[in-house]
C-alpha cells in the first residue's frame, strides 16, 4: 500500500510540474510575441518620424525639435519662427523657399519734404514700418512679391499707404541668396484708431496654401 500510494504521490506531482512547465512556456511565448509586436510598433513609428527615436536618450537637440517636440512643426532645428499669427514686432516668420521676414518697427514719421508738398494732415498719423529680410534659399527673391496689409488692432481702421521721399528703400527689385536688406513701407493712419496695429506681409505666389504672417505691434514716436 505504500508503494501505491507514493506512487500515485509521483504521479501527481509529476502532473502539476508539468503543468506548471507548460504554463511557464505559455507565458514566455506570449511575451515574446508582445516584445516582437512592439518592436514591429515601433519600427513603423521611426519609419513614420523619418527613423528617428523620441525615446532615444542620445537624440541631438536639432532633431528632437524638429521631430519630437510639440513645437516642432512650428520651429525648425534652429529656432527659426515657422508659426504665422501671434507674432509681435522683432519675431520672425520664414516661408518654405528661405525668405525669412521681420517687422522690426513702426515710427511715426515726420520728416516730410516740403519740396514735395508732402505734410502731416490733422487727425492722420503717419509712420513708417521698418522691415528685415534675410535671403537664406538658394534662388534670388523679387522683393516686389511684397506687400503690406496694416490695420488697427484696437478698434478698427486700416492705414491707407503712401511713399514718403526722405530715406524710403521701398519693397522692389532683387534679394540674392545669403543677403540680408532692410525696407520700409509708408502709411497714414486716422489717429481715432490708436497707434496698435497689426501688420500682415502678403507675398504673390502661385501657391494658394502660402501663409501670411501677422505681426502685432506700436507705432512709436
Amino acid at each position: 500500500m505504500r508503494v501505491r500510494a507514493t506512487t500515485a504521490a509521483t504521479a501527481a506531482a509529476t502532473a502539476m510540474l508539468l503543468a506548471a512547465l507548460t504554463a511557464c512556456g505559455g507565458s514566455d511565448g506570449g511575451n515574446g510575441g508582445d516584445k516582437a509586436d512592439a518592436k514591429s510598433s515601433g519600427g513603423s513609428k521611426g519609419s513614420a518620424a523619418k527613423d528617428v527615436d523620441c525615446g532615444d536618450s542620445g537624440i541631438s537637440q536639432a532633431d528632437w525639435m524638429k521631430h519630437c517636440s510639440d513645437e516642432g512643426a512650428d520651429s525648425e532645428a534652429d529656432g527659426t519662427e515657422k508659426k504665422a499669427t501671434g507674432l509681435k514686432f522683432g519675431g520672425s516668420y520664414t516661408w518654405p523657399d528661405g525668405l525669412k521676414v521681420s517687422v522690426t518697427e513702426a515710427k511715426v514719421f515726420t520728416d516730410h519734404d516740403s519740396e514735395l508738398m508732402e505734410s502731416a494732415e490733422p487727425g492722420n498719423t503717419d509712420f513708417r514700418v521698418k522691415l528685415k529680410l534675410t535671403n537664406s534659399g538658394k534662388s534670388a527673391v523679387a522683393l516686389d512679391d511684397l506687400s503690406l496689409i496694416i490695420e488697427g488692432a484696437t478698434n478698427g481702421g486700416e492705414a491707407a499707404q503712401t511713399a514718403f521721399e526722405k530715406g524710403g528703400a521701398p519693397l522692389e527689385g532683387r534679394l540674392a541668396p545669403g543677403v540680408t536688406a532692410t525696407k520700409t513701407n509708408d502709411n497714414v493712419l486716422e489717429t481715432k484708431y490708436g497707434k496698435k496695429v497689426v501688420v500682415t506681409v502678403q507675398r504673390n505666389s502661385d501657391d494658394y496654401n502660402l501663409d501670411f504672417p501677422e505681426f502685432t505691434g506700436s507705432i512709436t514716436g
